[in-house]
């Protein structure tokens, strides 16, 4: 396998998903020229997601010869659970049914592949384009089914000793309340996740909702709707208080689908954050900037890092994503 050069001009960037996957094909200066969505297949078994992936990456590949007239330069592939970085291996991941698969295995194709974690990977992506660019260290939340955070600090993801670093959703707000699928009791992804809320609404309401029901219907005044949205944002407060007073955020750069409620969560969230930190200043929050294309466009960066270009970021155009959604 050979290093990038001048005449191989794109990588494979792939984003897994627990339930589908959002993948692209994009070059040397950052310009997305095909994407496209594909369900991850996880209900077929371990096996049968690492088949749809390597199929994935071998027709986004084909797409891009086709387009562009070679074969990729390098593959990136950002996956949800636990990834060791040293040895390129998807060790662990509970919604895909996978343990130890290493990169190679996703590839149908002899180039190189970098694997990263789906958050903090996405993290990657908001500090070189999106709402973190200019900040050297601040927490990416995307706040979807579950929460899970990539910590950026001094200017990169930080995955700790062993890869679980950013497990924000499990640190306990609510010691005496409700049980975490985890094992846990009082976890924050129990309370603010997406799915959470949805369920806290529905259970309480005996009729089911989405998050983005329940956030309409807090707008609205709904009294069981304002109670669980309430008993969210305290739950974020509490765990971002936290994690303000260990690491000292230039920002906190909320995202996922819940994150769309824009004021209704940022407003409280971040009057009951500032009334936390009772001797400091807390840190401003943002909204992420690319959305669903982060984990897609994070993936690229690895696949150019894979090729060789680890400095590949510094020819792309802050505007592409704006012209780069994933279908």
């Amino acid at each position: 396998m050979s290093q990038y050069s001048e005449d191989s001009g794109y990588v494979v960037a792939v984003d897994v998903g627990g339930t589908s996957m959002k993948g692209g094909v994009v070059t040397r200066s950052g310009e997305v020229v095909a994407t496209d969505r594909r369900p991850t297949g996880a209900e077929g078994g371990p096996e049968n997601v690492v088949a749809a992936i390597r199929s994935f990456v071998g027709d986004l590949a084909a797409r891009g010869s086709s387009l562009l007239g070679r074969a990729p330069a390098a593959v990136g592939i950002a996956v949800p659970g636990l990834v060791d970085d040293a040895t390129a291996t998807a060790l662990y991941a509970a919604n895909l049914g996978w343990r130890d698969v290493p990169a190679t295995g996703l590839v149908p194709l002899d180039v190189p592949v970098l694997l990263g974690h789906d958050v903090r990977t996405g993290g990657l992506a908001e500090s070189v384009l999106g709402a973190g660019r200019e900040l050297t260290d601040f927490l990416f939340l995307p706040i979807g089914t579950g929460i899970a955070g990539a910590m950026i600090i001094k200017g990169g993801p930080y995955g700790g000793t062993s890869g679980w670093a950013g497990e924000i959703g499990h640190i306990p707000v609510f010691p005496e309340g409700e049980r975490c699928a985890c094992g846990q009791t009082g976890c924050l992804e129990t309370y603010a996740s997406a799915a959470a809320v949805a369920r806290r609404y529905s259970a309480r309401a005996a009729s089911p909702a989405t998050a983005e029901r329940v956030a309409a219907l807090t707008a609205a005044g709904d009294p069981v709707a304002v109670k669980v949205w309430d008993d969210a944002v305290e739950a974020l407060s509490l765990a971002l208080a936290t994690y303000t007073l260990l690491l000292d955020p230039s920002a906190i750069v909320l995202g996922g689908g819940l994150a769309e409620a824009g004021p209704l969560l940022s407003d409280p969230l971040a009057a009951r954050l500032g009334e936390r930190l009772t001797f400091r200043s807390a840190p401003p929050l943002r909204k992420a900037a690319l959305g669903v294309s982060a984990g897609m466009l994070g993936a690229a960066l690895l696949g150019w890092r894979a090729a060789g270009v680890p400095d590949a970021r510094a020819s792309w155009a802050l505007d592409v994503p704006k012209t780069s959604a994933v279908p």
